[in-house]
């Protein structure tokens, strides 16, 4: 992140509804021009710290502030209109008897701008989100997607100081869904809106942020790049929920990292630090190869048996024995690389994709 003021601040802030808590001491900083996501389960208060930032709920603890300046305390907040902040809602909330160019020019009207501006900035929006065509239609003529782009359009024609997404592709069909992730970050890198994005949605979050906030029971777990929570996760939690993953507990004897029904050379793992005891690594189902035959000397290979599969068009899924354990692990294998359940194999394991969960 840039050493510069952040444009958003959240200071130790926690919300409480009567007996029960929805956010919990939560720190976080957002730099000027950055993509962050709140992601997690239902109820882990991330669409709670959302409205906290637009103003909608106020703190019981700790502060907000805006390029440094308070704008949320227990003791007063700055009106939700006041804050240059734009909202997206799951449902869009556009208005029916209104045209596309009217939608998007709503916005501009209340803060009196004049004319030509007015249209300039319309019409440059509406080409950026390619609906330039269609904006003398009504909402009721428009595809879902094309209503998510006039959504977002009128969120971003007032150029606010913070863009706030609370599950905004929520309404939309699974291709829809794909294809609008892919089109908030193209806007993002066009205009470089800080923006706030909560969803429960793992893809979307990847797709679209520069940082994810992993929530939990009201807390943040770890943030991170999206490319570093998915291959560093800290905690148990962060490394089940971000995509799918195995759990393996080891435990450190001499130079050996002993698993159940397999060992591996402990010299090969960079990030396990304790001289013995337990350790617990996060393995990727992809990470792990499958062979038929025993992989060549100085790769770490444990034979094992395949137990079950299922075919998902782009990928195997195996689950397979190593060793004489009981231990189920997860593997993933490309179409072409096909097993039968029974079969004998060799795993192959690379212990730099093995992440040491350390909280």
């Amino acid at each position: 992140m840039s050493e510069t003021l952040p444009r958003l601040s959240l200071e130790q802030i926690s919300c409480t509804f009567g007996d029960y808590t929805a956010v919990r001491q939560l720190d976080l900083r957002i730099a000027p021009g950055e993509f962050v996501s709140l992601l997690g389960p239902s109820g882990c208060g991330k669409t709670t710290t959302l409205r906290m930032i637009a103003g909608f709920n106020a703190p019981t603890a700790g502060v907000i502030r805006m390029d440094g300046t308070v704008i949320s305390s227990p003791g007063a907040s700055l009106p939700p209109e006041k804050r240059g902040m734009s909202m997206i809602f799951q449902s869009y909330a556009i208005w029916p008897n209104m045209t596309v160019a009217e939608n998007v020019a709503f916005g501009l009207k209340l803060r009196h701008i004049g004319r030509e501006e007015l249209r300039r900035r319309v019409d440059r929006i509406l080409a950026t989100v390619r609906l330039d065509a269609l904006a003398e239609r009504y909402p009721a003529e428009l595809s879902g997607g094309q209503q998510q782009r006039v959504a977002l359009a009128r969120a971003m024609v007032i150029e606010p100081r913070v863009l706030l997404l609370d599950e905004p592709l929520s309404n939309l069909d699974a291709s829809l869904r794909e294809e609008m992730r892919f089109e908030i970050r193209r806007l993002h890198d066009q205009f470089h809106f800080t923006t706030v994005y909560v969803t429960h949605d793992q893809g979307e979050a990847m797709v679209t942020s520069d940082r994810i906030a992993v929530m939990n029971a009201g807390r943040i777990e770890q943030i991170d790049t999206p490319f570093q929570l998915y291959t560093r996760p800290r905690t148990r939690f962060v490394a089940g929920f971000i995509g799918r993953t195995n759990l393996i507990e080891g435990i450190c004897q001499g130079e050996t990292i002993e698993f159940n029904g397999f060992g591996l050379p402990r010299g090969l793992f960079e990030d396990v630090t304790p001289g013995s005891g337990t350790v617990l690594f996060s393995v990727r189902p992809q990470s792990i190869g499958l062979h038929r035959a025993r992989p060549a000397a100085g790769v770490c290979g444990v034979a094992a048996r395949l137990m079950e599969r299922a075919f998902l068009g782009e990928t195997w899924d195996y689950l397979v024995a190593p060793g004489q354990s009981g231990l189920r692990l997860k593997v993933s294998a490309l179409p072409n690389h096909r097993f039968e359940v029974g079969d004998d194999v060799w795993l192959e394991f690379d212990p730099a994709q093995m992440a040491p969960i350390t909280e």
